[in-house]
């Protein structure tokens, strides 16, 4: 284990360095924004799509037919526009990070996605209809285009404003008018790059930047964690960053996070369009729901089932009562006070069952979803702080609830011989103290 440790030390300057990157700040806080469109869209898409027998003839009856028309309405208003406010952030988030003014830089990243998307759609029919926005590659067919022209506009403002290259107004003018004259170089320098771009891919490829972006790099990034290699590397990493004392959560899903959601709406879109979802073909299985409410649900490294262990079976009154006081907080999947308190951090002894939970719990979920006892995930998410068992039913019905079940039971047992190696070695220190004073 001494080794691993050296390890660790070696990488942690790369990894930290990677961490606090400009890009991946931008990449992690800036898709923060589309947070609340997918809880409050979840809220709506939940109500059209309540896991319920007979629910929609049920809301027919009391509301008449129709009645969910308001309701996909705003589903459609919220995920359909996820990289129109995923690109706004990240630009945003990359001036603000520069030490220069970010709300310009976010509306060129707007306008910038928008210059390189097609402004109009074809019919089934094969007209063409111009004049329009394809909502289709604002949403999840548009976050790896988002997350390149958010990054590639925050440089490029940033760039002409630390170097001055702007118009600057006279002392006494108003913060927002000066910061609009501020954009005009910089703004123009930007959407003129982004309509050259629109040209070429346009007359040399005969379709748009973003659709290329969509068929050459978000394809291949969404098939590659949507396979089994994808769903072991995700916790394995989520775990092991952990472990080292770096925030792996905050970091793999920072960066995974758009693509994994991406995965999630591309099921929404072929359930909304009446086929049915078969795994193997058309079906995503690994979405931000396998992520959030099974592979990190109690906290990274699923240390809720230790946190039980530690209650009903530890002898210390270390760990015993490090069990009643993180019970609440594992409840709402915040771990820290187990992390630092037991610690796992940086401790050999834990790291197996650490790394060992969540992989099992992986293999479990995606093994049940291929063999068809749990459905592929759609749109629904909910807050990273819902409970267990509720989180679990919530997007996947009572089959959903069972799972986490089962996860919880399976993360106790392979955390239970280790806890109690721990639990001896703390309750041997406690004898040893408690003789020390006789």
């Amino acid at each position: 284990m001494n080794k691993i440790e050296k390890v660790f030390e070696k990488l942690m300057p790369y990894f930290l360095k990677f961490a606090n990157s400009k890009p991946t700040l931008a990449i992690k806080d800036g898709f923060l924004l589309t947070m609340p469109l997918t809880l409050v869209g979840s809220i709506f898409l939940l109500i059209g799509c309540m896991p319920i027998p007979g629910w929609d003839n049920i809301m027919t009856n009391t509301f008449g037919a129709g009645w969910a028309d308001p309701i996909w309405q705003v589903v459609g208003s919220t995920f359909d526009i996820l990289a129109l406010v995923g690109v706004f952030g990240v630009a945003y988030t990359y001036a603000k990070n520069e030490g220069v003014e970010g709300i310009s830089a976010g509306v060129l990243g707007i306008v910038s996605l928008l210059i390189v998307t097609n402004s109009f759609v074809i019919t089934e029919a094969g007209e063409r209809i111009g004049g329009v926005i394809p909502k289709a590659y604002m949403g999840g067919k548009g976050m790896i285009s988002a997350i390149i022209i958010g990054i590639s506009v925050g440089y490029i403002y940033s760039w002409f404003i630390k170097r001055d290259i702007r118009i600057k107004m006279p002392e006494g003018v108003p913060q927002g008018v000066a910061n609009a004259f501020s954009a005009l170089i910089p703004g123009f320098a930007i959407i003129t790059l982004s309509s050259i771009v629109f040209l070429v891919f346009d007359r040399l490829a005969g379709v748009s930047f973003i659709e290329v972006v969509y068929d050459v790099l978000q394809t291949p990034i969404q098939n590659m964690t949507d396979s089994l290699a994808g769903a072991i590397l995700i916790p394995l990493l989520i775990s092991l960053f952990w472990w080292g004392g770096i925030h792996g959560s905050a970091i793999i899903m920072g960066i995974m996070g758009p693509i994994v959601t991406a995965n999630g709406l591309a099921n929404q879109a072929i359930i909304d369009s009446g086929a049915a979802l078969v795994v193997g073909e058309n079906a995503k299985i690994v979405t931000a729901q396998f992520v959030d409410q099974y592979l990190t649900f109690g906290g990274a490294g699923l240390t809720l089932g230790l946190v039980l262990a530690m209650i009903l079976r530890a002898k210390s009154a270390h760990l015993k009562q490090l069990g009643k006081l993180s019970i609440v907080p594992a409840l709402f999947n915040i771990n820290e006070p187990v992390l630092f308190g037991m610690p796992i951090v940086f401790n050999p002894l834990m790291l197996i069952p650490f790394i060992g939970a969540p992989l099992l719990s992986s293999l479990i979920l995606y093994t049940s979803i291929s063999l068809g006892f749990m459905p592929p995930f759609g749109a629904v998410v909910v807050p990273w702080t819902t409970p267990p068992i509720i989180g679990g039913f919530i997007v996947g019905g009572w089959k959903g609830a069972l799972m986490q079940i089962i996860i919880i039971l399976m993360s106790a047992s392979v955390y239970y011989p280790f806890m109690k190696m721990q639990d001896q070695i703390s309750y041997s220190a406690e004898l040893e103290e408690s003789d020390a004073t006789k």
